[in-house]
């Protein structure tokens, strides 16, 4: 009989954290490592501009789709097998991505690896959430689950730009080969099964309808540019999103186990953790895209000096983050995500209204501040959306939230991407570079005013009570159905 979570020494949850923070990370520095090889990968397969984003957002559009998917069937068969599926899908995926012979096999094989992602970073937070029973115990081991992004993040660039600079771009996914293995040895080893004690019924229609939703519009959004926005194609696509969209909410509430519990926004801290992290993420993913092209296109600058340049930003996500995961330990969620919300919009408008990229210092001060930010915000995210929820609706819960993050990384390079082009077309490259990058940064400064009004309001006495009424609805069936047992038994 393997070990129950709370059977568990203070170790082996130690060990078990470390399991599932060896997921995320492979999964978060493929992210950071695959944006700086953006340039080469572009002239090796002559790509496009837009081709370079469908790198990306292929990537994180499966991911997006399946996400909530893969946290409710690891709540039903298991989380362990799923974590385990999903590790051995995903390291297989990276090495069928370094040996792709065109950009559309690359983003083939980009979309494979994200269906094992997709099994493993909502599935590891179920994992950890089951694990960490006590709040605070649990709130330390976000802090650190954030502090595995600041690591990725702060070794991407500099592991990418050697990667890329000495071997060619191909070696990026190499790197997670022996992360992989290491990480399914030990969970096949020493992390206990779980699942939750009612098991969900699958939503065929509600996952075919999420998929529809995210892939029309971000499809419309990325090849806007090329195609025209009013054009018959991209029209029909934005309908589709539209429609998708109004199935979507007109069908999950009529089900008894829908794919998306609505049930979950009337929590308004839960509803603004989900804004926030489309915000920030959106933010997020446009502010690599954007930065990546700029210093390797226009400075003309190599992937490892490329890389160096970002460390600033990486190497603050990577110190704030533990951080952040102490203070909503001990104060709560409120204080970091102001910090955040003021530190990105401040770095977005430094680079927006006072051309921050063309001095030397000023960009420093602008990635200083992006870092700051970006460390704050990721665990007051995380700990929102599954604090007050129910244990056996911990996976569903973790998995809207980091399908919001993957939604808003997907949204975050697709606009500022398709404004990029829109801006740079007819014209020099390097020259109209600066001037179309411009609204693109008042794009990033605005997701981090989201990020701060949206913190300032979901996080007061009024917020909270509404997220005590959701727990109690959402408890009330678990409390039936184990009350029946009890009765029958």
């Amino acid at each position: 009989m393997p070990d129950a979570p709370s059977d568990l020494t203070h170790r082996r949850r130690m060990l078990v954290l470390a399991i599932c923070c060896m997921s995320l990370l492979i999964v978060s520095l493929d992210n950071t490592v695959l944006n700086v090889a953006l340039p080469s990968m572009a002239k090796d397969f002559d790509a496009t501009l837009s081709g370079m984003q469908w790198t990306i957002d292929a990537y994180t559009l499966v991911l997006a789709s399946l996400l909530m998917l893969a946290g409710s069937t690891a709540d039903r068969i298991g989380r362990r097998k799923v974590f385990t599926i999903g590790l051995i899908v995903f390291t297989a995926a990276s090495v069928a991505c370094s040996l792709a012979p065109s950009l559309e096999a690359l983003v083939a094989f980009r979309m494979v690896q994200a269906v094992g992602g997709s099994m493993l970073n909502p599935v590891a937070m179920s994992i950890i959430t089951n694990t960490f029973t006590d709040p605070r115990e649990r709130a330390r081991a976000i802090g650190v689950w954030g502090g595995v992004v600041g690591i990725s993040m702060a070794a991407g660039p500099i592991v990418g730009g050697l990667l890329v600079d000495s071997i060619g771009w191909r070696s990026i996914f190499w790197v997670n080969l022996p992360v992989g293995l290491a990480a399914l040895l030990l969970t096949l080893r020493y992390v206990p099964e779980s699942r939750a004690p009612k098991a969900r019924r699958p939503d065929p229609v509600g996952q075919v309808l999420i998929i529809a939703l995210l892939g029309s519009l971000t499809y419309a959004i990325i090849e806007a540019p090329d195609a025209g926005w009013t054009s018959t194609r991209i029209i029909v696509f934005a309908a589709i999103a539209v429609a998708a969209l109004t199935g979507l909410l007109a069908y999950e509430p009529r089900r008894d186990e829908p794919l998306i519990d609505l049930r979950f926004f009337r929590s308004a801290p839960f509803s603004g953790a989900t804004v926030i992290a489309v915000s920030a993420f959106a933010a997020l993913g446009g502010f690599l895209f954007l930065s990546t092209l700029y210093l390797q296109d226009v400075r003309g600058l190599d992937a490892l000096h490329a890389g160096l340049w970002m460390l600033p930003m990486a190497t603050m996500a990577l110190v704030c983050a533990p951080l952040s995961g102490r203070l909503v330990g001990s104060r709560g969620p409120r204080l970091p995500l102001l910090v955040a919300g003021v530190t990105m919009t401040a770095s977005g408008v430094l680079l927006a209204a006072f051309d921050a990229e063309t001095s030397n210092g000023s960009l420093f001060v602008a990635y200083v501040l992006f870092g700051i930010g970006f460390g704050f915000v990721n665990a007051p995210i995380t700990n929102t959306a599954v604090s007050g929820m129910p244990r056996a609706q911990a996976g569903v819960a973790a998995a809207v939230a980091s399908t919001s993050r993957q939604i808003g990384q997907t949204l975050g390079v697709a606009v500022i991407g398709a404004v990029l082009a829109s801006g740079v077309a007819g014209s020099s490259y390097a020259d109209s570079f600066v001037d179309a990058g411009r609204t693109c940064w008042w794009i990033i400064a605005g997701c981090g005013l989201a990020v701060l009004v949206l913190g300032a309001l979901t996080s007061g006495r009024w917020a909270k009570e509404t997220a005590r009424r959701t727990a109690r609805r959402l408890a009330e069936p678990e409390v039936r159905a184990e009350a029946d047992l009890t009765s029958s038994g």
